[in-house]
């Protein structure tokens, strides 16, 4: 990659718990406090039932399945994903809550498999076992040498940003936050006496202010600045004018990238004064496979976003996105057909915000400014 550009492997949720866990080499207790699902093999099954048996005992590599070839024939300089998943084997179940996950910390390999720069916290799974959960997700993520970003032992811990060096100098400077919108409840936010998430009630003038003011006293000369936002509903294409003026504030305080996600299918891409808001990347690895209820926005596709940038004003060049299919719990390329369909999707929805989706001859997506 010459020094002209910075490409950025981008990400929407990546849910390594619940059934993905089960198939994995170290299970965890399978226990689940949810209304109608009591074991999280009965996840397992339900996918079984749509695409037939699924090993178990699999390799940690297994959930990503031709992403790691793709990854690496891409050669992204920075790697970046939303780990919505508790990794611990606390028993402490969140009240109020109808979902729950968690990994087996011996599973961790299957995160490190996609060797992530930063791990974004900020979201609505990861106090799912309370703040035992929060404080082992914490350690062993630092162990393994994992940067995170979005929550912390406390208020100051879970605002700082995580910053990653770039290869011809400067820094990636990542923050991440979340929103109630996305199902945060108000009592994770990390306060002065006890740890949580980076917690904004909503895209308002508060949350606004303090994260701008943040962006503008660290931003260096050569530095790139992504906000990472776990935010909005998870369906549905549009947009709301709040999230939209919200995104515009950061990229005029100096943002060069805002990473959406929250939104279990991906939602439109805007390009704004030559930057890059990715309102929604949907979900990449999860145990949704046998489930059923909002077909229409074809979940089972699951998409990998390199976003290049100009490395001297964070300028968008491009995004090409490769689209995935998730199968067995694994995940396999998209056939021509669903390419197409996430082409026509896509390239409809994002063209209001300034985005032209183009679909090339072997089944990728590339997205550019009008």
């Amino acid at each position: 990659m010459g020094s002209d550009q910075v490409r950025l492997f981008l990400c929407g949720d990546v849910m390594l718990g619940r059934g993905v866990d089960q198939i994995l080499p170290h299970p965890g207790d399978p226990a689940l406090r949810e209304r109608y699902v009591h074991d999280a093999r009965s996840y397992v099954a339900l996918a079984e039932a749509v695409s037939g048996p699924i090993p178990h005992r699999v390799d940690f590599a297994y959930p990503w399945g031709v992403a790691l070839g793709a990854l690496d024939a891409a050669a992204p300089d920075i790697r970046v994903v939303n780990l919505e998943t508790a990794v611990t084997t606390s028993d402490a179940f969140a009240p109020g809550k109808a979902v729950h996950y968690r990994m087996h910390p011996e599973n961790l390999p299957s995160l490190t498999a996609v060797r992530p720069d930063v791990c974004v916290l900020a979201n609505n799974h990861v106090l799912d076992h309370g703040h035992a959960g929060l404080d082992d997700t914490l350690a062993l993520l630092a162990k393994h040498g994992v940067r995170t970003v979005g929550a912390g032992e406390d208020a100051e811990a879970a605002a700082r940003p995580a910053t990653v060096d770039l290869p011809g100098g400067g820094r990636l400077v990542a923050y991440a936050l979340g929103m109630a919108s996305s199902g945060i409840p108000r009592a994770w936010a990390a306060t002065a006496r006890h740890g949580g998430v980076h917690f904004a009630a909503g895209p308002g003038a508060t949350a606004a202010r303090l994260l701008l003011d943040r962006i503008r006293d660290t931003k260096r000369p050569g530095d790139l600045v992504l906000v990472s936002l776990h935010w909005g509903s998870n369906w549905g294409y549009a947009l709301s004018r709040p999230d939209v003026d919200y995104a515009h504030a950061l990229i005029d305080a100096g943002a060069d990238l805002v990473h959406g996600h929250s939104s279990h299918h991906a939602r439109p891409l805007e390009v704004y004064r030559g930057k890059l808001v990715l309102y929604g990347c949907g979900d990449l690895i999860n145990d949704y496979e046998g489930i059923t209820g909002y077909e229409q926005y074809r979940d089972d596709l699951r998409l990998l976003y390199l976003a290049s940038v100009r490395p001297d004003d964070g300028g968008l060049q491009e995004v090409r996105i490769i689209p995935l299919r998730a199968r067995r719990m694994r995940l396999e390329y998209a056939p021509g057909r669903d390419a197409r369909w996430l082409h026509d999707v896509l390239g409809r929805t994002s063209r209001p915000y300034g985005t032209r989706v183009d679909l090339d001859e072997d089944g990728t997506l590339v997205a550019r400014p009008v």
